[in-house]
């Protein structure tokens, strides 16, 4: 690839800049996350692809985001036998949500992740194991020595800390 064919370093920090938020909206559209990963890996082959048409200064995550939308499309188009079907209005209203919170969504998770550094050892350690892949809280409560009821005492108890938490942290950003 030559310089001018190759995409620019402010494209290429946009570019990972915005692949979590891609791949949230694409999930947003298909509900099954191995189907969002095929899809952004293809969308991020069209957007490398078409690097030379994006115009610095413009809205990349729109452009990239739209671009999605056709790959999204292009694979319903594949799936179109499967029995569980959403209409294109109502997947394009969602992406559409979607997009629109995604800044406010950004906050949040990241107000989630200093919220649980803030956590009792005790604490953060349970709702680490219960939000394992594949973990369930019954399981949990064996896998410890606890009765379940206990274990979902606690879970909603640490919840609920972690939700105050983020609606301060969030009230207090919004403050002048």
């Amino acid at each position: 690839m030559t310089s001018e064919t190759s995409p620019g370093a402010e494209f290429v920090q946009l570019f990972t800049h915005h692949q979590r938020r891609l791949f949230l909206y694409i999930l947003s559209q298909v509900c099954n996350p191995s189907d969002a990963e095929e899809i952004l890996q293809e969308t991020n082959v069209v957007i490398w692809s078409k690097s030379s048409h994006f115009q610095p200064g413009t809205n990349f995550l729109a452009w990239v985001s739209q671009i999605a939308s056709f790959e999204v499309m292009k694979f319903r188009t594949r799936r179109k036998r499967e029995k569980l079907y959403f209409s294109d209005e109502f997947l394009q209203t969602v992406a559409q949500e979607s997009l629109a919170r995604s800044d406010e969504l950004e906050m949040r998770r990241t107000a989630l992740f200093e919220c649980l550094k803030t956590l009792r050892p005790k604490d953060r350690s349970l709702i680490e194991l219960r939000y394992a892949p594949g973990e369930r809280a019954n399981r949990l409560a064996e896998k410890i020595g606890r009765p379940a009821n206990a274990v979902y005492q606690s879970l909603a108890r640490i919840r609920r800390v972690l939700l105050d938490c983020i609606e301060k942290r969030l009230s207090a950003e919004a403050m002048p």
